[in-house]
């Protein structure tokens, strides 16, 4: 089973998270299948844009909890999820593709990351949004060190990640970190006609727009990038995110 799939339909390649069961929890297998869907679609010459969803309630509930102890059994394998995480970015926004989401349900921790490694987004009305690393004795990944600031400053990113609390969709949008809201029955719909439109633009000069605004945030973007890697690596391996991550384990129960 694979737990993302590719398709194309015409000139648009639809990437879909496909752990419904887990609300699209972020795996180790589910990285290494978004990664080969990812590529396949950048790779794809009949692909102009690519539209990325999830399967079932959410889009993606963030990192498998499940999966903690053997994520961060030594500094080795913690590395090797970050790097994997990370990837993920460096293919959506590193290619000269244009990437639509079409979100809904939960977007939280790497899963709100990929919203913003989006280039366009349309949401569903239901999209709740979150950082809950700050509460895990966890960090950010995703360049969203160097994005957020971007688009909201320095004082509203502190406040998404440091406070951690969710965003409705409308909020998101008020913070311009979505470009459409819609009803879920029409989020697929709405992500498609902006993907077509897109692809009825000349593609060679969408791909080097693409390429040029990402090569302005260039080393700044690629370098957070690396420091988040870092930071991230150093907070699984202490003690107080393992037992911050079973507290919410029991917290749950």
């Amino acid at each position: 089973m694979s737990f993302v799939l590719y398709e194309r339909r015409g000139s648009v390649g639809l990437v879909t998270l496909n752990r419904p069961e887990r609300l699209n929890a972020i795996s180790g297998a589910m990285l290494a299948d978004f990664e080969r869907a990812m590529e396949e679609a950048v790779s794809d010459p009949e692909t102009a844009v690519v539209v990325l969803t999830g399967a079932g309630r959410a889009f993606c509930s963030g990192d498998d909890l499940k999966e903690f102890d053997q994520q961060s059994e030594s500094e080795a394998t913690v590395r090797a999820h970050i790097e994997a995480i990370q990837r993920i970015t460096k293919l959506m926004l590193g290619n000269d593709k244009p990437v639509v989401g079409a979100l809904h349900g939960f977007a939280v921790g790497g899963g709100f990351e990929w919203v913003l490694n989006c280039d366009f987004v349309v949401a569903s009305e239901n999209l709740v949004a979150f950082f809950p690393e700050m509460d895990w004795a966890n960090f950010v990944t995703g360049g969203v060190t160097y994005l957020l600031p971007q688009t909201l400053g320095y004082q509203r990113t502190m406040e998404l990640i440091v406070l951690g609390e969710r965003q409705s969709a409308a909020r998101l949008l008020q913070l311009g970190l979505v470009n459409w809201v819609v009803p879920q029955e029409q989020m697929l719909e709405k992500a498609f006609e902006v993907a077509e439109k897109i692809a009825s633009k000349s593609r060679s000069s969408v791909a080097r727009l693409k390429t040029l605004l990402n090569q302005d945030l260039g080393a700044q973007l690629w370098r957070a990038v690396e420091l988040e890697q870092e930071a991230t690596v150093q907070a699984f391996l202490r003690p107080e995110a393992a037992e911050r991550v079973k507290q919410f384990g029991r917290d749950k129960r």
